[in-house]
């Protein structure tokens, strides 16, 4: 089993946490952006956590709900480390809700309960996203808004709100520790293949470091988000007859 010292990985996060301040504080721009984004980091990472609580709910398991997750309250699911890393850095993640897949109903198998609750929450995600962008089409569509400045800022944190949910829903996706792609990777593994998977995970935290420090990261996840908000765009443009986003 592959061993490494987790304090690497958090002088790592830190390094990024502290650029990622730096880099706000000589820009009024980003500060400003960072303002505005604030609702959605609170919505998107909310959601995603009550998502996996409810779906382990739902499938047998009480444990998100004696620990107090299956809520809506922000101050449940928030990580302080992985929420500012959102803002500065691109990614971040809320407090991990915690499972038992024995306490699963028996009709699925454990790997498989884990898959579905992992997915929850990128697919709320997903849907979250489809609805805010709904939402903006609605308020620009029937002018329900008429003083300029506040359709603006509006516009800008509906805005926002979509793109932080796509991107932590394709984020949470990637099958490597400790995101839930990974999750729902090892459902489909080999017996063999998913035990060395679960026994070398600190290998793919440090490939997931490297790919995010190295600016991979950017080049195989813009594509995906370029395709998932023009798929969504597409559908909510037809909802309602027109392309905001010609």
């Amino acid at each position: 089993m592959f061993q490494f010292d987790n304090r690497v990985i958090w002088i790592i996060l830190g390094v990024l946490l502290l650029f990622g301040l730096s880099s706000l504080l000589t820009s009024p721009e980003r500060l400003l952006g960072l303002v505005l984004t604030i609702p959605g980091v609170l919505i998107a990472i909310t959601f995603h956590e009550f998502a996996h609580a409810f779906a382990a709910d739902k499938l047998g398991d009480d444990t998100p709900r004696m620990q107090g997750r299956l809520t809506l309250n922000p101050l449940h699911h928030l990580d302080p480390i992985g929420s500012i890393l959102l803002l500065t850095a691109g990614f971040g993640w809320g407090k991990p809700v915690q499972i038992n897949p024995r306490n699963f109903d028996r009709k699925i198998s454990m790997t498989a309960g884990e898959a579905i609750v992992s997915f929850a929450g990128p697919l709320t995600n997903f849907i979250l996203a489809i609805l805010f962008l709904i939402i903006l089409y609605t308020i620009n569509v029937t002018n329900i808004i008429t003083n300029y400045e506040i359709l603006y800022i509006l516009n800008l944190v509906l805005q926002y709100t979509v793109i932080i949910n796509i991107g932590l829903g394709i984020f949470n996706l990637i099958p490597l520790p400790p995101l839930d792609g990974s999750k729902i990777l090892t459902h489909f593994l080999p017996y063999n293949a998913r035990q060395w998977f679960i026994n070398n995970q600190m290998i793919f935290y440090m490939i997931f470091l490297v790919i995010w420090i190295t600016g991979l990261s950017s080049t195989i996840l813009t594509p995906l988000f370029s395709a998932t908000f023009d798929g969504i765009n597409f559908l909510v443009s037809k909802i309602f007859g027109i392309n905001l986003f010609m």
